[in-house]
């Protein structure tokens, strides 16, 4: 008798439970696993064109009781992907020719009224998309050394409640010309620009409230830049990022960015993605000057950012307290994507939501989204019991499987290596942008032509254009410049 195919799932698709490669039923809910088609090779990554892998020094061995028994590392796992299984496969939302959705029939699903239980946070409508793919994988990177925990950062104190002014327009900024303020003394009114600001936030003379320092942010370096809006529903900014540069053990320069996005049905969401944020880009400019790979590094920066979100749930918030201190209080959570911009590669980590998009400077190169999201929908299409179609059409489709928090199911953090062929800049973002721009062609369309050369003013733009589709959420978006060598450099 013939033995079935073995499956490749780390979890139950019915009850998410761990499963091991040689099982055929769940031991919980006995979920037939045989059911569920193998995954096909090569299919799952969206990649840039290869040259031959730099050679970085040997990895320093890690200490295996230095992290939780729920976190993976690279080098226990398979090539590319550093969260414990390969990527689900990539089925196009668009028709790409030559690819097509699997067939609910294909893969003996169970009925509609049986779909399985997955554990999942929502956090607001949620809009998915896959592009073709134009790039290659690169090679597999070594064992990941355990991070020190990362302090959580300090982000600035929330205030719930209505707010009456909005935040500033990015787009007319540029415009605008910027009243000095005085070094020290008290601020003046946005609204009345008469009335002195007490140390609650509220204008003394008209009682209006003044915009929070987080309701739009902008940093630009010269290798980056980014810039985060409340957009035009929300009471507050819950999105975060961190940008910074600094250099590799030979002098040779690295950027990254680090975008997070506060899951809003969770507690204190705007503490958890700042404190994510800062977390993880100081772990990042650590870890880049020592010579750590940087898919390493992206990897121990997610971890780190997990530590300092997990930390929040022990210091219940002072605030929340104050007003209802019988309100049922949850672990804050948010999602993280993250890019990196050394030496010739382009490294990627995340786990939620947040993507990062490849749009090459020659717009007649295919563009690319380089992350693939960890939600209800992508998890059902990738196990076979839905077809692409029938799973974004459910009211579930954008509730998200995978996030920091002290909730989480498991700590799986995703990474990805490029080595793209040609010059173009990277998109880190948040949903409140890539529901404006799902495809990888979408995004390549809204991006300016010379954002390479106008870092801050091409984030403001797709900023701008999340603001013109209504701005329903939060947004967030980083850009990195990425430079290819001469043609033929590094290649094999």
């Amino acid at each position: 008798m013939s033995q079935k195919p073995q499956h490749q799932l780390s979890a139950c698709p019915g009850c998410a439970e761990p499963l091991d490669s040689g099982d055929r039923f769940c031991g919980a809910c006995g979920y037939d696993l045989t059911a569920v088609p193998a995954p096909q090779p090569g299919s799952d990554r969206p990649t840039v064109a290869i040259g031959t892998p730099v050679d970085w020094p040997e990895a320093p061995p890690r200490d295996p009781y230095a992290l939780s028994t729920s976190t993976q590392h690279p080098g226990d796992l398979p090539v590319m992907d550093s969260g414990g299984h390969d990527l689900p496969p990539r089925t196009p939302a668009h028709g790409t020719p030559g690819q097509e959705a699997p067939a609910v029939g294909e893969a003996g699903p169970a009925p509609a009224r049986d779909l399985p239980t997955i554990p999942v946070r929502t956090d607001g409508p949620h809009a998915a998309a896959t592009s073709g793919d134009g790039l290659a994988a690169l090679a597999e990177a070594g064992p990941v050394p355990s991070p020190p925990p990362a302090p959580p950062s300090s982000p600035p104190p929330s205030t719930e409640g209505d707010f009456t002014l909005a935040a500033p327009d990015p787009r007319a900024a540029a415009s605008q010309p910027v009243a000095p303020q005085p070094v020290a003394g008290p601020k003046v009114c946005v609204a009345c620009r008469a009335g002195r600001v007490d140390a609650d936030g509220y204008c003394e003379n008209c009682g209006h409230a003044q915009p929070r320092e987080r309701d739009h942010m902008e940093q630009e370096l010269s290798t980056v830049a980014a810039v985060s809006d409340r957009g035009l529903r929300h009471h507050r900014n819950e999105d975060a990022f961190a940008v910074s540069a600094t250099a590799l053990p030979d002098g040779s320069p690295a950027t990254l960015a680090i975008v997070c996005d506060g899951v809003s049905s969770a507690t204190r969401p705007d503490e958890a993605s700042a404190a994510a944020a800062d977390a993880a880009g100081r772990s990042l400019l650590a870890a880049l000057p020592r010579g750590t790979h940087p898919q390493q590094a992206m990897h121990e920066a997610i971890v780190a950012a997990a530590e300092a979100v997990n930390a929040l749930a022990e210091q219940p918030g002072q605030d929340a307290m104050e007003h209802d201190p019988h309100r049922h209080q949850n672990a804050p959570a948010c999602t993280i994507v993250g890019a990196i911009v050394a030496d010739g590669l382009l490294i990627v980590g995340w786990i939620g939501d947040s993507r990062a998009y490849w749009v090459p400077d020659d717009r007649t190169a295919p563009p690319a989204r380089l992350t693939e999201d960890d939600s209800w929908a992508a998890q059902m299409v990738a196990a076979g019991l839905m077809s692409e179609a029938e799973a974004y059409a459910d009211e579930r489709a954008h509730a998200i499987t995978g996030w920091l928090g002290a909730d989480a199911y498991e700590l799986a953090p995703h990474t990805a290596a490029f080595k793209p062929d040609r010059s173009g800049v990277v998109v880190v973002c948040t949903d409140g942008l890539w529901n404006y721009a799902e495809a990888a062609e979408d995004m390549a369309r809204v991006v300016p032509p010379d954002s390479a050369g106008r870092l801050l003013h091409g984030a403001q733009v797709l900023v701008g254009h999340a603001l013109d589709g209504g701005g329903h959420d939060n947004v967030t978006v980083a850009l990195l410049p990425f430079t290819a060598g001469p043609r033929g450099a590094g290649s094999a």
